[in-house]
């Protein structure tokens, strides 16, 4: 299990309200471990995202109001001020181990819809290439009970997914996944390794299993299929007591599930099998080449674009002979494509009036036909 963690380019921290929220209040001294926790993966080159619970806790607390009875409307309310002081405490702690914050609210529209996918994406990118820890929460304040993730579980696989991690760790407040409830059944045993989610796994799942939070062992379960099928490994771990991911590297007790691919191949698998195109590139000898020595496609490689694609949609690659030889994911809208195709890289900005990606098909984008190979 250390050596996935220590292996990972790119982690999500999942934090749950229950670790947060001691006494009513927010637990300063447990977000000061964990921020210097963090700090030490940082020092590793690591790239920290964390993914938080316990703004609707905070702010019920704040305003007097009994968590468990609340309408939709007042947990909307609750979340308006809770998300203040979460949000200082992050800022706080992790200023207190010498790094610096960034806040992120997400509703699942902006990982289901492709336009607020990407949006949401490059927001984070750039927050990592600047050195800044992404802390991330559900909008609670916006998102209605149809639309919502309903727990942070999930809505942690989902950035680890969007952002291609390596691992994700569900900090909670049990030790693992066990065959039973271990508070109910003394012969419950903690299953160290699971490679696959199925149906006898989730028969072992029970409900929520915290006052202050609201997933419960079966959210952790679709997690973990949401992160596996993304290439990423999830760990599921205890984080209570002083810094957790220290403490995790020295019990190594925790349930490791183990993703089969890596996120890049699991992406690319993602494209080659499971998107439908929406256009094509028509590309000339030079790129054709240039695609099969593994680099990126350019715009000066394209002789032609057709159909109707948005920035983000899976688009085939053509050659001169009008076979297809790859497909990818497209930085440009189709309006764009048109007047770029052709021409340099370094003339996007005057062509378009911003500064866009210099690829028209990032290689990390692109998978090529096996034929194309």
């Amino acid at each position: 299990m250390q050596t996935e963690i220590n292996a990972a380019k790119r982690v999500v921290i999942k934090v749950g309200s229950s670790l947060l929220i001691r006494d009513n209040a927010l637990d300063t001294q447990w977000l000061a471990g964990l921020a210097e926790d963090i700090k030490v993966a940082s020092s590793r080159g690591q790239q920290i995202m964390v993914v938080t619970s316990g703004a609707v806790a905070l702010g019920s607390t704040h305003s007097g109001l009994e968590r468990q009875t609340l309408t939709l409307e007042q947990k909307q309310a609750a979340a308006a001020i809770g998300q203040i002081a979460l949000t200082q405490g992050w800022q706080d702690s992790l200023a207190g181990a010498g790094l610096k914050a960034g806040q992120i609210l997400l509703t699942i529209g902006d990982t289901e819809q492709r336009r607020r996918y990407l949006n949401a994406r490059r927001t984070l990118q750039a927050l990592l290439d600047m050195g800044i820890v992404p802390v991330i929460n559900e909008n609670d304040t916006v998102a209605t009970q149809e639309l919502r993730y309903g727990d942070n579980d999930r809505l942690a696989a989902r950035v680890a997914s969007m952002m291609s991690a390596d691992c994700l760790i569900l900090l909670s407040d049990v030790d693992g996944f066990y065959t039973a409830a271990p508070d109910i059944d003394k012969n419950a045993e903690l299953i160290r390794e699971v490679t696959e989610v199925n149906d006898d796994l989730l028969a072992m799942a029970g409900g929520a299993g915290s006052s202050v939070g609201s997933g419960g062992m079966v959210t952790k379960l679709q997690a973990a299929q949401i992160s596996m099928q993304a290439g990423c490994h999830m760990i599921l771990s205890d984080g209570r007591g002083y810094r957790p991911l220290s403490r995790l590297h020295e019990s190594d007790r925790a349930t490791l599930f183990r993703a089969t691919q890596n996120p890049l191949a699991a992406r690319k698998n993602w494209i080659a099998g499971t998107l439908q195109t929406a256009g094509q590139l028509h590309i000339d000898a030079g790129a054709v080449t240039a695609l099969r020595d593994g680099k990126s496609l350019l715009p000066i490689g394209v002789k032609n674009v057709s159909g109707n694609f948005e920035r983000g949609d899976c688009v085939q690659i053509m050659d001169f002979d009008n076979n297809e030889i790859a497909r990818g994911l497209t930085a440009y809208a189709v309006a764009d494509a048109t007047r770029i195709i052709g021409r340099a890289s370094n003339e996007i900005a005057n062509l378009l009036g911003f500064n866009g990606r210099k690829e028209i098909v990032h290689r990390d984008d692109l998978v090529m036909n096996q034929e194309g190979e």
